[in-house]
């Protein structure tokens, strides 16, 4: 087993904003999640750090991994505690959510058509 390290600014030229953008790095990460590899994901020099990226960079990777293997296999350095903590909502709701997809879709639209 080895450790791969992802350097987030080289993929995402330090403004990590658009899902787009963490859907490649998304995209990294499952290959060596799959190759049962560990990973560090490196945040330094990241000026922006969004919700929308973290989603999709890290939040999916809930729907391919148990939230064990994730905690054992992925890690992350050079992060600002502002960003530690939205990663920390992320992940708290992507592991909601992906327990009950169909719950949580079901109530969104309750509460759209409420309206």
């Amino acid at each position: 087993m080895q450790t791969k390290t992802i350097n987030i600014n080289q993929l995402t030229n330090s403004q990590c904003i658009l899902s787009e953008d963490g859907q490649k790095v998304f995209t990294e990460i499952k290959k060596i999640l799959e190759a049962k590899d560990k990973v560090v994901l490196s945040f330094k020099d990241i000026n922006i750090l969004t919700t929308a990226f973290l989603n999709s960079a890290i939040g999916n990777l809930y729907n391919d991994f148990s939230e064990e293997y994730i905690k054992e296999k992925l890690s992350v350095e050079n992060m600002k505690d502002e960003d530690k903590a939205m990663l920390k909502r992320v992940t708290a709701n992507a592991k909601s959510y992906y327990k009950n997809p169909d719950k949580i879709r079901q109530s969104i639209k309750e509460i759209l058509e409420e309206d």
